[in-house]
């Protein structure tokens, strides 16, 4: 969490970090300001020192709602630089860099650089840098990052939001299970009021107008249903019609609007009824929900017996997994869940691949098991998110219900 990373910082050597990048959102950037993200403004963090903002002039009054100290391009005389470098903004970059530096008195040693931008300018940039300032060293990461390490806890701040975007969240599915559920159908169709079909573009529309009612955005659901829900990560053909009786993987990880904290949720569906096959495989994929809850005991305890006590579970009902049959494209392919919180994808990881990853409190993390059988049209996918919380315990913050069947209540 944000407390750790003087700490995270020492254990690298690390005399400071800048956090760079364009106008578009920046996790990192807006985790050390608090939550705001001053789209083109750097970031400075010297050991042991709060965060600081460097921002462009038009930037000022957004700046100032973070609480760090918001220093501007005009305090490091920017306009001065790029007139004595004639205009050439890269070689005038450098030198306001170096005087960002002076102004810090960060002492020679390592600097970590983070954030966004363009790799091919990012790679020249910090050529020139340590060109001109060969007291630094500008470095990088892989791996488990300095802030991979930090976002595995959230504290408590966090916790608040990131239980608020969860309720919004449910309340769109109940609103999506309510829109779909006042339609009618016609033979296998869904159909709206004019006998055309419900697509599923027209699902897709109203969840994203939905979100955006409470301040939320979409970043890419999955909808997919039939053949294609048998395909983890595909995202549907907006032009098919809703049909009776096919599984429906409906995975929703909206984010606060502008880029902020995320939730994760996976519901399937059949509208109508569910064929006897579907029923099997979702009462399955249900009991294997029930074991990943079960399997947890306490803070300390490696992710992967979780994964490991799922699989097991699934290999017995004779479904191949990616222990049993390493890179199999149907039963279950991926692992049981990850850590989520300002980017969707977040440590810890709950594979039986990860070694070294251990539940810990203050984790926000995915319980999502699946089978995936697309020749035979299936999909099946269940998922809540669940926060460690500072009694060690196993907490779901995804309350909707997981009912299969999404009945029709239109005039038949």
């Amino acid at each position: 969490m944000r407390s750790d990373i003087d700490g995270l910082m020492a254990k690298r050597e690390l005399q400071a970090v800048i956090i760079s990048g364009g106008e578009h959102p920046n996790t990192i950037r807006r985790y050390l300001s608090n939550g705001i993200d001053i789209h083109g403004g750097l970031v400075v963090k010297k050991l042991g020192e709060a965060p600081a903002l460097i921002v462009g002039i038009m930037e000022i009054e957004e700046a100032q709602k973070t609480g760090l100290t918001v220093l501007t391009h005009n305090d490091f005389e920017y306009a001065q630089i790029l007139k004595a470098a004639e205009g050439d903004a890269n070689k005038a970059t450098i030198i306001f860099w170096g005087k960002i530096l002076e102004k810090f008195a960060i002492p020679a040693g390592k600097i970590g650089l983070y954030g966004t931008g363009d790799l091919h300018i990012i790679i020249e940039r910090v050529k020139q840098l340590a060109a001109m300032y060969p007291q630094y060293e500008f470095v990088g990461e892989t791996g488990m990052t300095l802030f991979d390490e930090a976002f595995v806890t959230k504290d408590a701040d966090e916790i608040r939001i990131i239980r608020e975007v969860a309720q919004k969240t449910s309340d769109v599915l109940q609103a999506t299970w309510d829109f779909i559920g006042s339609h009618s159908a016609d033979g296998e169709t869904v159909v709206k009021a004019d006998g055309s079909a419900l697509t599923i573009g027209d699902v897709k529309r109203f969840v994203r107008r939905a979100l955006l009612d409470v301040e939320l955005e979409d970043t890419d659901m999955i909808f997919a249903q039939g053949r294609d829900g048998g395909f983890p990560h595909s995202r549907g053909e907006s032009k098919d019609g809703l049909k009776l009786g096919q599984p429906i993987v409906f995975d929703l990880f909206p984010r606060q609007l502008g880029g902020g904290y995320f939730h994760d949720v996976t519901r399937t569906w059949c509208i109508g009824h569910a064929p006897e096959k579907v029923q099997k495989i979702y009462d399955t994929v249900m009991q294997a929900f029930k074991i990943a809850v079960d399997s947890y005991e306490e803070p300390g305890q490696p992710t992967k017996t979780m994964q490991e006590a799922v699989m097991t579970y699934f290999e017995e009902q004779g479904h191949p997994t990616g222990r049993s049959q390493p890179g199999t494209t149907v039963g279950y392919v991926h692992s049981l869940g990850h850590g989520v919180g300002l980017n969707i994808h977040e440590r810890p990881s709950i594979s039986h691949l990860a070694k070294e990853d251990v539940f810990q409190k203050g984790n926000f993390i995915t319980i999502e098991p699946g089978l995936y059988y697309p020749e035979e049209g299936i999909g099946m996918r269940v998922e809540d998110s669940f926060i460690i919380d500072e009694n060690g315990a196993l907490v779901s913050i995804t309350p909707f219900r997981k009912d299969l069947v999404l009945p029709l209540r239109g005039a038949q």
